[in-house]
């Protein structure tokens, strides 16, 4: 008494195949050209002092309220202190 399964039960059904789409060749972009980089200013003590020889000068000023230690802030038009926010505007 026991039932065989029909041929429908015991073969799986095939899917149905689905096309492969190929993909499009997309067009090149035009190569733009390289630009040159900038060179970098240097940071840190290195860019507040020349030295000539033994000795070493300031470039920019010391501020004035603050005293020796602090270095102002070379702007386009003006030095700032960064420690009390003193504004020395510079004179052409």
């Amino acid at each position: 008494m026991s039932k065989k399964p029909s041929k429908k039960e015991e073969a799986p059904a095939e899917a149905p195949k689905i096309e492969e789409k190929k993909e499009e060749a997309k067009p090149q972009k035009a190569e733009k050209p390289k630009r040159e980089k900038k060179k970098k200013q240097e940071k840190g003590v290195h860019a507040m002092y020349k030295i000539e020889g033994e000795k070493a000068t300031r470039l920019r000023p010391t501020c004035e309220r603050c005293g020796p230690g602090y270095f102002m802030g070379d702007h386009k038009n003006r030095y700032t202190c960064g420690h009390c926010g003193f504004t020395r505007y510079k004179t052409h």
